[in-house]
């Protein structure tokens, strides 16, 4: 009997281990809205009213800390950035890479969908620190269901935590605050360099972290994104494991007005 009663156990204990999700690290991706928003594509503010002059959320996403599977070197990194286009690429790239992805897991259980019940207690304070910029819909539920189904999935935590955990860490490394310390603050006409922009957040954060940044409609260049990497349980920041390509280009760059 108690050698069934173990091997019960056992069994319990490896299903656990197969469906937990593997993977290395979390980015938190943060954006900085007029960079969202200065941009041809442009954007729409969520039914709420526009947002803040502050970064928000993005998303909490699962990665590896290498790619997975060998070739297309260029498109995995284009992938870590976020680059859909290089996503769908990789996923249908000669059977190789499956829906895991070669650089982060993606909707593992398509089954789970977001309820809004959930997360009730959460919906204020998601509202202002994760608002949606698309103008696909201006309801904010909608990107979170969205970020869960394809991101939250795979993170080993249920929904409340994931979404607690993202706004645990906007609060405690709040980035505009960070760099307005450092005298980086949404101008105009004003240009900061990349390398104070990265000094400034690892001074406010004790961790490094990944930029991103994309053009304005004049084609200068503005910072958009800051990638910065948690551990797996979404509740530390560490320094990043991956160095990514920051589609910058120039030293210099904006932060535009909103």
């Amino acid at each position: 009997m108690k050698l069934a009663i173990a091997f019960g156990l056992v069994l319990s204990l490896l299903a656990i281990s197969s469906a937990a999700e593997r993977f290395d690290f979390f980015y938190f991706v943060q954006q900085w809205p007029g960079s969202f928003c200065d941009t041809s594509r442009g954007c729409c503010f969520p039914d709420t009213g526009k947002p803040a002059a502050d970064f928000g959320i993005h998303g909490l996403w699962p990665n590896y800390a290498k790619c997975h599977g060998g070739d297309d070197d260029g498109l995995a990194r284009r992938a870590v950035l976020g680059d859909d286009s290089a996503a769908a690429f990789l996923s249908g790239s000669a059977g190789r890479v499956g829906r895991r992805g070669r650089c982060w897991p993606q909707y593992c259980d398509d089954e789970n969908a977001l309820s809004p019940w959930a997360i009730r207690d959460l919906v204020s304070s998601l509202s202002r620190s994760w608002p949606t910029l698309s103008c696909k819909s201006g309801d904010s539920v909608e990107f979170w269901s969205y970020e869960w189904k394809k991101h939250g999935t795979c993170s080993n935590l249920e929904p409340h935590e994931y979404f607690a955990r993202a706004l645990a860490l906007k609060a405690k490394h709040n980035l505009t605050e960070i760099l307005a310390a450092a005298g980086i603050v949404p101008s105009g006409s004003e240009t900061y360099s990349l390398s104070s922009i990265s000094d400034a957040i690892a001074q406010g954060t004790g961790h490094t972290a990944n930029l991103e940044c994309n053009r304005d409609t004049d084609g200068q260049t503005q910072l958009y994104q800051v990638y910065q990497c948690v551990d797996k349980e979404a509740k530390q920041l560490i320094d990043c494991p991956l160095h990514m390509r920051s589609k910058c280009g120039d030293d210099q760059v904006n932060l535009p007005l909103f």
